[in-house]
């Protein structure tokens, strides 16, 4: 089965929409978390994944859209905190709220930050067979830095940043997992950057939200 994998989109519209236009036919979709957060589109990203049934756990940014505790984010977290609790209807907080932290589908682990706390970063350095618990596959994100590795138990994948890459390459990142090899395709597909700085800009979030993109940072 291939496998489309996602992660930290971040209410970036745009990105999205590039991502779900280059992914070639997949058997199913699965999302790491943080859907929304920092750019200006948390409904339509929201709205993409739930009408798909797509398998997402919670992010940290989607746990503090639904308990309204953004406030030990920077400046331009947690502007995008509320962003997102103003824009979100009941029926699509519901929906963030009812993710869980972890979950299994064919084989695959998804969790945000690390199997054993949702918030902790894990880079590739960090990347080690002693992550996987028994799955064929794990997937992670939280980092925003495309990454994989392939050991004898399975596979530790960080597919990147669909809305906000920090790894020094602009382009939306995604990943492809096929369930029977193990194999792991990173892609990066660019976006139209300068339509996310200008919306950021005309619905009065920070304007670094936007700028930072066009470096990956």
């Amino acid at each position: 089965m291939l496998v489309g994998v996602l992660s930290d989109i971040h209410g970036n519209k745009p990105a999205l929409d590039a991502v779900l236009a280059d992914m070639p036919d997949v058997d199913a979709l699965v999302c790491a978390g943080d859907v929304v957060g920092y750019n200006p589109w948390p409904a339509e990203c929201v709205d993409a994944l739930r009408d798909r049934e797509v398998p997402t756990v919670m992010g940290n940014h989607d746990r503090a859209v639904v308990t309204d505790t953004g406030f030990g984010f920077n400046s331009m977290a947690g502007a995008g905190v509320r962003y997102a609790r103003e824009q979100l209807s009941d029926a699509q907080l519901a929906w963030l709220d009812a993710l869980p932290t972890e979950r299994t589908v064919d084989g695959i682990k998804l969790v945000h930050g690390h199997p054993d706390d949702p918030d902790r970063y894990t880079y590739p350095r960090m990347f080690s067979t002693t992550l996987l618990g028994g799955e064929d596959a794990l997937v992670m994100g939280h980092t925003h830095v495309q990454y994989h590795e392939r050991y004898d138990a399975g596979v530790v994948c960080n597919p990147g940043s669909v809305g906000q890459p920090r790894d020094g390459d602009p382009d939306a990142a995604y990943a492809l997992l096929d369930t029977e090899t193990l194999d792991v395709t990173e892609r990066r597909v660019p976006y139209d950057v300068e339509a996310v700085v200008e919306r950021v800009e005309s619905v009065d979030l920070p304007a670094e939200i936007g700028t930072r993109l066009r470096t990956g940072r």
